[in-house]
């Protein structure tokens, strides 16, 4: 039976909110879908950063340490070549490389042929004349005494130390040890399963430290191990347990840059607590070098300062004024209208084609010095200038116009409107846009290397025209570099420029917030 009581009207009205209610819940959860991505997306890009940062930062701490050996290094007169000099010009010119070969000789008396002579002397940096000389220079009266002294290890012996040239495995077997020697061949006996497990022959390289010496394993029989000497024991008495310990190299000794003798000289050092991991304090006081050890970033760090200051030097007062007239004077026609579209443009414009017009101006035009400071902060001028441009100009259109009416109707001119009222209250924001375009010109590499800001710079820059090269292009040539240990240096570099840039914006941002009005 049909209800002739509802109207169809009444009837269309209950589909309608039911319809509409429907149409509500369907809006919700395509907000809430909306919002989840958005999570997500927000979710994933902090994930990536933060394993950037970490991936940057494992790499990176170790190069900000450096292993350094200590020496005892005794300062022969004779073999200083000195005479009866004494002089401090004297002390400075004469060659200290002779004193530390004999020092590494007088450690391992037994290493006697050419070619281990040559990887003995390796073990030490190139520039490890550097330290004796300054301790000379410093105390002129240790000639002629025996001294110890730190010099920095060179960067295969870094490298291996920071575990990055082979997986190593260490034990102290908990049996007792008896050396008994056999020509040039030692016999090492140790009861138990000491032994039981080593295969000297699957490629690895086992390492016996006992009595002050290490022998290299070639053949285990039981628990008889026969072996090589590399670093002569001081006796052949009975070891007990847990006073000698096994060392095993998973990769192979050809594969190494380290060879088995070269570890072996290294752990006896390491033995007698002469072998340090420091803080390396060079890194931020030297410039290029061929050695990664010596290697450092204050050639770069005073190129990119002084490439800065030329940059802020022409690109603020030439953005700030070029900002003020377009916005406070220049009538508004196609011409402004063309600038302004140009300027915008610019500043989307690739790095690259600023180094390809400071090539073709200021190097082939001109005739400016190459990788100088005033070229390249004459490019990184150009490129930020329209970043400066409109920075400058949404911070002046901030300022109320009631700014300029109130200054206007008290009989200022348009000119003292300007620079006493509009540009004391728009400066914090032109400052904020002009650290953040001098962050932007700190990280530039291409249109540097366009000019050729990718010379080896060993001294310091002293001057703006002096040749030079920045912190990026510095990591960009320590990345190319085939030297394993240059990984470390090229991450640390990098912490560095990133410490610098987040400076710069948080200065940025502290500007703004001091200095910021709320209309």
């Amino acid at each position: 039976m049909t209800d002739t009581g509802q109207t169809p009207g009444a009837r269309l009205g209950l589909k309608n909110r039911t319809t509409s209610d429907e149409n509500v819940r369907q809006r919700y959860r395509k907000e809430r879908r909306f919002k989840l991505l958005g999570q997500l997306a927000l979710g994933s890009a902090i994930g990536m950063l933060v394993f950037l940062l970490v991936t940057i930062v494992g790499n990176g701490y170790s190069g900000f340490f450096q292993h350094e050996i200590a020496l005892k290094v005794h300062l022969d007169p004779a073999r200083l070549k000195l005479g009866d000099k004494r002089d401090a010009e004297s002390l400075a010119r004469t060659s200290y490389g002779n004193v530390i070969k004999d020092a590494l000789r007088s450690e391992f008396p037994d290493v006697k042929g050419r070619t281990d002579r040559r990887a003995l002397s390796k073990l030490v940096s190139k520039d490890a004349d550097t330290a004796v000389r300054d301790a000379v220079l410093a105390n002129p009266e240790i000639i002629g005494t025996t001294q110890t002294i730190w010099v920095k290890a060179t960067d295969d012996v870094d490298t291996f130390l920071k575990g990055h040239m082979s997986a190593v495995e260490q034990w102290s077997p908990d049996v007792a040890a008896k050396l008994s020697l056999e020509g040039d061949r030692v016999r090492i006996t140790a009861a138990g399963s000491a032994f039981r497990d080593l295969q000297p022959a699957d490629g690895s390289s086992y390492l016996v430290s006992i009595n002050g010496g290490v022998v290299k394993l070639i053949d285990v029989a039981g628990g008889v191990a026969k072996g090589e000497v590399l670093v002569a024991p001081r006796d052949t008495a009975t070891t007990p347990a847990g006073a000698w310990h096994i060392s095993a190299y998973a990769t192979p000794e050809s594969d190494r840059r380290l060879n088995d003798k070269a570890i072996a000289w290294i752990a006896k050092l390491q033995a007698e607590d002469r072998v340090e991991n420091r803080f390396n304090v060079s890194f931020f006081q030297t410039g290029a070098s061929t050695a990664p050890e010596s290697a450092g970033i204050w050639s770069a760090v005073v190129g990119s300062f002084l490439t800065l200051v030329v940059t802020l030097a022409i690109s603020f007062p030439i953005g700030v004024l070029a900002a003020l007239y377009l916005e406070e004077f220049a009538p508004k026609n196609r011409w402004t209208d063309v600038i302004e579209v140009n300027i915008n443009n610019l500043a989307a414009v690739p790095s690259i084609i600023f180094g390809l017009l400071g090539l073709a101006v200021f190097l082939t035009l001109f005739g400016l010095p190459r990788s100088a400071p005033v070229v390249g902060g004459m490019v990184l001028a150009l490129m930020t200038l329209p970043t400066i441009i409109i920075a400058s100009r949404a911070a002046l259109k901030a300022v109320p116009p009631s700014i300029r009416q109130a200054a206007l109707g008290m009989g200022a001119s348009r000119l003292q409107t300007v620079t006493h009222h509009v540009l004391p209250l728009a400066m914090p924001g032109i400052l904020t846009g002009t650290i953040i375009g001098m962050a932007q010109a700190l990280g530039e590499t291409a249109p540097l290397l366009m000019i050729g800001m990718v010379a080896f710079i060993v001294d310091i820059p002293g001057g703006f025209t002096d040749s030079a090269t920045v912190l990026p292009v510095q990591i960009y040539l320590w990345a190319d570099s085939p030297e394993r240990a240059f990984l470390a240096k090229t991450s640390a570099a990098i912490m560095v420029l990133l410490a610098f840039l987040i400076l710069m914006n948080a200065l940025a941002v502290l500007l703004r917030k001091r200095f910021e009005r709320r209309w």
